[in-house]
């Protein structure tokens, strides 16, 4: 059985190409817009990682990160965030207890490599 993966991005292009090259690597992709979205699915749903965006509409990334890892429910599904945005995102991801990041744009094989280490 395939790895299922939560892809959470605002953007469309972003969960296209990650989408994309994260189902021809064999693994299975769900999406959510929004931090809302992604909540409701992991109430409802299971998946082995959460490629998170930082910046999103409403509770931002890092909210949604922290709120996960305090939850003895989901604490254990490696997140891992990614974000365009030019700050210390190494401490914001630390902050926010993510198990890893990534910043866009991102080279997929660099995105493979970190998703590997995490779920295989």
């Amino acid at each position: 059985m395939a790895k299922r993966i939560l892809v959470v991005d605002d953007e469309p292009d972003i969960i296209d190409v990650a989408t994309t090259r994260l189902k021809y690597s064999g693994y299975e992709i769900v999406t959510a817009f929004n931090a809302e979205e992604a909540i409701v699915y992991l109430e409802n749903g299971v998946c082995d990682l959460i490629l998170l965006d930082l910046l999103l509409p409403g509770m931002q990334g890092d909210e949604l990160c922290k709120k996960l890892k305090l939850d003895e429910k989901y604490k254990n599904i490696p997140v891992i965030l990614f974000t365009a945005s030019a700050m210390d995102i190494a401490k914001v991801a630390n902050d926010a207890r993510a198990d890893d990041y990534v910043t866009k744009p991102f080279e997929p094989n660099e995105l493979l490599s970190k998703i590997n280490k995490f779920i295989g």
